[in-house]
């Protein structure tokens, strides 16, 4: 794409600032706020999205090479499947008095992908539907405690690990989440352990096991789980009585089709599914063993807006599409490309680069003291050259072979500049505006 300037007079970082003083935070999604990117420069709303083509309000193009969505655009933006089946929902009515038949024929095939399973609830956010599960939990077992590891959304249930003022949370993903809000009560009730270090879980079980209602836990997230760790795990769950709940709103269909814990051949309790699911639409689904899920009849959970139509239909439509292309083959090619690409670009111009996690959920990082501002001048200068970039790619169907060699092409010239400034110590200078944020920050 051609070189564009970005300016602080644009209609959307006119709206942003405005943004920032009508919504405490500036966004309803942590992931989506351009100080994560690079302040007061990345363009904060679009106009148009459609494949991985993304347009601002200022009528600027841009190839989406960051997480499209925060992964929830599977698909890519406005698929033509997925849109023609919510429309079709939309003009014959999203919701109504009766249930919409789409969210049984959704239960049926999921249960279908998932053999261990029985039964299916819905929501429509991946962090809803995790309490959902935390809540199914402790019905089912008349238990409080709930161990976990990896990140798991913005509820009481999950920020609870942090009250003890350890920032037991900042090892989980993001840093920085303050339990400000959660009852004090709830302290004592979330113990994290490390991925791979089942050592840490046995000793949460050995303390607590009479106490636990659940595991819950990503069965992957940026490595393979070690040998004999998930079934290690859930040994240790069945040894103690607690339910094991697999976290799979950000892995789920994007690194295999049905689920990434289908790979290692341990039966969850319970699954829990949201973003890829609706390929852009609002849809989550808790499958699970009937065992923990009838939890359902004795415990109240329920909303209206869980009973839309509009849901269920993406998410049957990305399931059709995902049952005639094999999705996570692409993203995985697509990943490899850029991965490819980055590190020959890194390597050439000596710039610290480190590419890291599964190739359908790349992270970069550069491997720097002023990493935060390598970060935020890489972003700014791929602005200009028409690409949303951060600090990893999350692939989607629309993008192309074609479109990866346009991002090198891009890149080459900003990792050339990221040398030179890297040896005249002169990165902030050169960005034009504030550095990017990293973890959870209060705006002022």
């Amino acid at each position: 794409m051609d070189q564009q300037p970005t300016n602080l007079t644009s209609q959307s970082q006119a709206l942003y600032r405005e943004a920032r003083q009508l919504m405490p935070g500036g966004t309803q999604l942590l992931s989506k706020r351009p100080e994560l990117f690079a302040p007061e420069q990345w363009p904060a709303y679009y106009s148009a999205a459609k494949g991985c083509e993304v347009t601002d309000l200022d009528g600027r193009k841009y190839l989406d090479f960051s997480h499209n969505g925060v992964g929830a655009c599977l698909l890519g933006y406005a698929h033509p499947r997925v849109n023609e089946a919510v429309i079709r929902r939309v003009e014959q009515g999203s919701i109504c008095s009766l249930n919409s038949p789409d969210e049984v024929r959704l239960a049926r095939e999921l249960v279908r992908l998932h053999p261990w399973s029985q039964q299916v609830r819905f929501a429509r956010g991946g962090g809803e539907a995790l309490a959902v599960a935390a809540r199914f939990a402790r019905a089912a077992t008349g238990r409080d405690v709930i161990a976990f590891c990896g990140y798991h959304g913005w509820c009481d249930w999950y920020l609870a690990a942090n009250l003890n003022g350890d920032r037991a949370l900042d090892g989980h993903l993001l840093p920085g989440l303050s339990p400000s809000g959660v009852p004090r009560g709830l302290q004592g009730t979330a113990l994290p352990f490390a991925y791979n270090r089942l050592d840490q879980l046995a000793a949460i079980v050995r303390e607590q096991g009479l106490h636990l209602a659940a595991v819950i836990m990503e069965p992957t997230r940026n490595m393979p789980p070690a040998e004999g760790f998930i079934a290690g795990v859930r040994q240790l769950c069945d040894d103690c009585g607690a339910k094991l709940i697999f976290d799979e709103v950000t892995t789920g269909f994007r690194l295999r089709h049905g689920g990434a814990h289908l790979d290692f051949a341990i039966e969850p309790d319970a699954a829990v599914f949201a973003k890829g699911l609706g390929s852009g639409h609002p849809i989550a689904a808790i499958i699970g063993k009937a065992t923990m899920l009838e939890a359902a009849q004795e415990t109240f959970v329920s909303s209206t807006y869980w009973t839309d139509g509009v849901g269920p239909a993406a998410a049957l439509a990305m399931l059709d599409v995902c049952a005639e292309i094999d999705v996570p083959g692409h993203l995985r090619n697509i990943g490899l490309l850029l991965r490819r690409e980055c590190e020959q670009l890194a390597a050439q111009h000596g710039v610290p680069l480190t590419v890291g996690g599964y190739p359908a959920l790349t992270s970069l990082a550069f491997q720097h003291p002023e990493a935060a501002a390598l970060q935020t001048l890489f972003t700014v200068r791929m602005l200009e050259r028409g690409f949303l970039t951060g600090s990893g790619f999350y692939p989607t169907l629309a993008h192309e072979p074609a479109h990866v060699t346009a991002f090198a092409k891009a890149a080459e010239p900003v990792f050339a500049e990221l040398a030179i400034v890297i040896r005249q110590q002169d990165i902030a200078a050169r960005i034009g505006g504030p550095v990017r944020h990293a973890g959870f920050h209060r705006l002022t």
